[in-house]
């Protein structure tokens, strides 16, 4: 039996979704982590945002991705916090953390693609903004 998670915030749902892409590949890199934190801070839907629940955020991640059914259960988190005209904003925000270091895994791809699937982001739209990850995290 899955433990009762809280409710989630639109926030809440745009940072959970930033660290499934970081933990989508076991692997949750410091680049990563300074890429949550610095798209967190500048960003207005973040302006009042307690960035102590990112701590908080991450434990639901991993718990869920502990259980059977974890990425199902956390899309429905998503679903039922997230307004809609905040779904490119998501997609574009786990684009941004799964470019940071430099390197994409298929397990990170998948989840890409599921969030896309999920959000029902446009796939002329999720290539734009996939375009635009990549340029922000190219490397000399």
């Amino acid at each position: 039996m899955a433990p009762q998670l809280p409710p989630m915030t639109p926030q809440d749902s745009l940072i959970a979704l930033m660290i499934a892409v970081s933990a989508a590949d076991s692997e949750i890199r410091t680049s990563e982590l300074v890429a949550i934190q610095a798209l967190v801070n500048p960003l207005p839907i973040f302006a009042d945002y307690d960035a102590d629940r990112i701590k908080t955020m991450a434990q639901t991640v991993f718990d869920l991705f502990e259980e059977e059914d974890g990425l199902d259960a956390m899309f429905g988190l998503v679903r039922d916090s997230q307004p809609e005209h905040l779904h490119e904003t998501a997609y574009a925000l786990a684009c941004d953390v799964a470019a940071a270091d430099g390197r994409l895994a298929q397990t990170e791809l998948r989840l890409l693609e599921e969030i896309r699937h999920e959000l029902r982001i446009d796939r002329l739209h999720a290539a734009a903004i996939e375009r635009g990850a990549r340029a922000r995290h190219l490397r000399v």
